[in-house]
């Protein structure tokens, strides 16, 4: 009966419990052998390292110890740990594996272990229950392993780790932090080179032999990452595709190639999908995936956080790179803060899939642009100046990595970067480098702005002068002269630009030894900047300091030093005395007074420029280095070794420094140290580091450098010195005919080569080579260079010595006098060089048996060099020791 008042009777339903369910979880017997392992570590390699560490923690005696295994999806964290226990079950018992990624998981695990306990609660207790049994049993075993595998929260297991008392437990998590007072974390990297090779060749020809050309590659481009290996060696097995071949794929689909895997295999584990559930995890904050779509664009390390300052204020944007960080989808470097990125996780996040919330083709292009904007903003606007470079070099890698990833995405934006990147890796000696990343800019501009834009224009300009700075002057001065065209054109003939691109073709055909076309396009530029800025317009007083410097290389000093002092003089007023290109002009005029003979005024000069770039600009501003590097080469010159040798040793090693071994100036300097020990006699040093500066230059700059062909030239020179004549003229005739063909016949430093060869067939005794070449020699200097510049002098020296040695005096001695008499002339009384024609002349003299003049030209030229160059400079020995034989018969 139902309704009001109605009585009802409950019936109760009764359970038979077995008598296992009543008995306490610490008297149940574990039965032997008790695993549930599964072969999860079928293709293993490597890992040597990590297995002993988890060796040496889980076989520590004592309480309960946990492991945690952490690191970025798809590492091989789960592999490691199924290997470990597999390996190991006969110390455990029993060995189960839980899924953990979430509480119920865990808790259906551990009811599961409760069940494999004892089967007889099998459909008799609820889930709570087992789990509880479990845990009981847990608390009061020991023997026992526990994996929990790809547990999402630390604090999920805190409860269940502070009851156990003994055994061990084995997690694996994508959590890095977390742990404390919980588990003791161990990371877990990338497999190493060869180990991902490995991985890849097993699985690729796991049934048959197959073509594995080009797997170190795709580990390589993979980041090493083991899932990422094992998808792409299963997909190259399962469709027959070649390493190569994937690799070519990998550039063109890449969201494809991420999301798949062979067939059978488990969808849910390729790259894509593991990083998509990570960050599902993450998407109540939007700033985690908005970080990783922008750092997605730099290199993957060392990234500095002020990249991602745009992205938010500085407590919201820590928060969210924390959360990354703990979940192994970034690394904090605990020193410095830089942030670094998975290579896989990069290509990942900046690879647009429409069906990847996370990866939407507009929120991949927006993090493109500000990534792009981040890093112009932080490159420093001067790249010229030393204080800034330490930031540029942070910078470098990811200019460059941004770069490569948006070869086929020409913008404004990219090309400027790549400009600003280009020239400061052209002022660091990088030049390869830079002109690499200057064509790109180049491109960019002409394509997005126009070939006649002025960016493009100065596009151009910068890649020639990195052309010339490569020595490769064949594409240089066209394109020179093709951006000079069109800024006349496009700009006009009196825009400053147009005048710079005048100033830079004048100095690329002053660098070709074209000084026929170099000095009237420098005086054309003077003038015009003269009429269009004014006297005293930085660019004016460059381009008359320029002007300067090419009469000096056309031996006309006596129109280069006056224009040097006047410049020095108007920089002095203008600019003042500190500034950098006033210092510049003072090192530079000291320069013409050393190659006039008066260090008497060089020296002093050079001496007060080091210091004031000293306190200037700072004792390792790469200017600096250059005024101790000359300062140490005045010294030289004058016989001072003593002073030279320790001055250039200490600018070798801070060259090293500051600018690294492989900077054009650092091997400048190597090659001015062996000079000077050479200058001793030190030989036995001197060569050898001729040597290395050879194959230095040679690698970094290239066989046909113009620098590398001056060392080729020099070793060849120590050789000679040496008495080594056997490998010395070899190497003169190879230098000789590189320079003829790359910088052509008549080139200065061909001329010289030339010069140096009939030396060295002098040196030989054979003057039936020497004289010819020598005579040859002097002709092309009378042409190319005058009669009175003073390589032509010095081939007419060399030319009257060879007709000596042949004992042709009625040739030597009149041309002789005619040197002597010239150099007089050009150089005046007291040059060095002066003092050597006077000496050459009374040898021959001496050798004609005239002593009566012999004997007081000797006299005269000893005391002239002890006047001007010191009782103990080289050549005032020589010319003593000539003395002495000539009165002593």
């Amino acid at each position: 009966m139902t309704g009001d008042g109605a009585v009802g009777t409950q019936i109760a339903h009764a359970v038979v419990m077995p008598p296992e369910a009543c008995a306490s979880p610490s008297s149940v017997v574990c039965p032997p052998g008790l695993s549930n392992l599964v072969d999860r570590a079928s293709l293993f390699v490597g890992r040597e390292e990590e297995l002993k560490e988890l060796d040496a923690a889980l076989a520590a005696p004592g309480n309960v110890v946990v492991q945690a295994v952490h690191g970025l999806g798809g590492v091989g964290k789960s592999t490691l740990v199924a290997r470990w226990a597999a390996t190991r079950t006969s110390m455990h018992n029993p060995v189960w594996w839980i899924t953990a990624d979430s509480p119920a998981a865990l808790d259906a695990g551990l009811a599961g272990l409760a069940v494999a306990l004892q089967p007889a609660l099998t459909d008799v207790l609820g889930q709570e229950a087992l789990r509880e049994r479990a845990v009981q049993w847990l608390a009061t075993h020991h023997g026992w392993l526990l994996v929990l595998d790809d547990l999402a929260e630390p604090a999920d297991i805190r409860a269940l780790v502070a009851r156990a008392t003994t055994g061990r437990f084995l997690i694996t998590s994508r959590r890095a932090s977390g742990w404390h007072g919980i588990a003791t974390p161990v990371a877990l990297g990338v497999l190493d080179h060869s180990e991902a090779v490995d991985l890849f060749t097993q699985i690729l020809t796991h049934d048959r032999p197959r073509v594995s050309d080009g797997a170190d590659e795709v580990c390589a481009e993979l980041g090493y990452l083991p899932l990422a290996v094992e998808q792409a060696a299963a997909y190259c097995a399962e469709t027959g595709t070649s390493p190569r071949a994937y690799l070519g794929l990998l550039a063109q689909h890449p969201a494809e190639l991420y999301a798949d895997t062979a067939e059978g295999g488990d969808t849910n584990r390729t790259i894509a999908r593991i990083w998509h559930v990570t960050l599902d995890r993450l998407a109540d904050d939007p700033l985690t995936g908005q970080i990783l779509r922008t750092l997605a664009w730099y290199a993957p390390d060392g990234i500095p956080r002020t990249l991602l300052h745009h992205l938010a204020e500085p407590p919201a944007l820590l928060r969210a790179i924390g959360r990354l960080a703990a979940h192994s989808m970034l690394t904090v470097d605990a020193e410095t803060g830089d942030l670094s990125v998975h290579r896989l996780v990069q290509a990942l996040a900046r690879t647009a899939d429409p069906h990847d919330p996370h990866r939407q083709p507009d929120d991949i292009a927006q993090a493109r642009s500000l990534a792009i904007v981040t890093l112009s903003d932080a490159f420093p606007a001067d790249i010229h100046d030393p204080t800034s470079w330490p930031i540029s070099r942070v910078l470098l890698p990811h200019v460059e990595a941004l770069t490569s990833h948006t070869q086929s995405l020409p913008d404004v934006d990219t090309a400027s970067l790549l400009e600003r990147m280009g020239r400061f890796l052209h002022g660091q000696g990088a030049v390869n480098r830079a002109i690499t990343l200057i064509c790109r800019a180049l491109a960019s501009r002409a394509g997005v702005l126009g070939e006649d834009h002025p960016s493009t224009l100065t596009s151009r300009n910068n890649l020639a002068g990195a052309y010339e700075s490569a020595g490769d002057l064949g594409r240089a001065i066209p394109l020179y002269e093709r951006t000079l065209n069109d800024s006349v054109r496009v700009l006009g003939e009196n825009h400053p630009h147009t005048l710079t691109s005048r100033n830079n073709l004048a100095y690329a055909y002053e660098s070709a030894g074209d000084l026929g076309r170099a000095i009237p396009l420098y005086e054309r530029t003077l003038v015009d900047r003269v009429r269009v800025l004014g006297e005293d317009h930085p660019d004016t007083l460059g381009s008359r300091n320029n002007l300067a410097c090419a009469y000096e290389s056309a031996g006309d000093l006596g129109r280069a030093i006056p224009l040097y002092e006047r410049t020095l003089n108007d920089c002095i007023r203008v600019l003042g005395e500190d500034h950098p290109h006033t210092l510049a002009s003072r090192n530079n005029l000291a320069c013409v007074y050393e190659s006039a003979g008066d260090l008497g005024r060089a020296i002093p000069l050079y001496e007060r420029t080091l210091a004031d770039r000293a306190r200037v600009l700072d004792e390792d501003h790469p200017h600096t280095l250059t005024s101790r590097n000359n300062l140490a080469y005045a010294y030289e010159s004058a016989g001072d070794l003593g002073r030279a040798i320790p001055l250039y040793e200490r600018t070798l090693a801070d060259r090293v420094r500051v600018l690294g071994e492989d900077h054009p100036d650092t091997l400048g300097s190597r090659n001015n140290l062996a000079c000077v020990y050479e200058s001793a006699g030190d030989l036995g040093r001197a060569i050898p580091l001729y040597e290395r500066t050879l194959a230095d230059r040679v690698r970094v700059l290239g066989e046909d450098h113009p620098h590398t062909l001056g060392s080729r030239n020099n070793l060849a020179c120590a050789y000679e010195s040496a008495g080594d004549l056997g490998r010395a003229i070899p190497l003169y005739e190879r230098t000789l005919a590189d320079r003829v063909r790359v910088l052509g016949e008549d080139h200065p430093n061909t001329l010289g080569s030339r010069n140096n060869l009939a030396y060295a067939y002098e040196s030989a005794g054979d003057l039936g080579r020497a004289i010819p070449l020598y005579e040859r020699t002097l002709a092309d200097r009378v042409r190319v260079l005058g009669e009175d510049h003073p390589h032509t002098l010095g081939s007419r020296n060399n030319l009257a010595g060879a007709y000596r040695s042949a004992g042709d005096l009625g040739r030597a001695i009149p041309l002789c006098e005619r040197t002597l008499a010239d150099r007089v002339r050009v150089l005046g009384e007291d040059h060095p060089d002066t003092l050597g024609s006077r000496n050459n002349l009374a040898g021959a003299y001496e050798s004609a048996g005239d002593l009566g003049r012999a004997i007081p030209l000797y006299e005269r030229t000893l005391n002239d060099c002890i006047r001007v160059l010191g009782e103990d400079h080289p050549r005032t020995q020589v010319v003593r020791s000539n003395l002495d034989v000539a009165r002593n018969g």
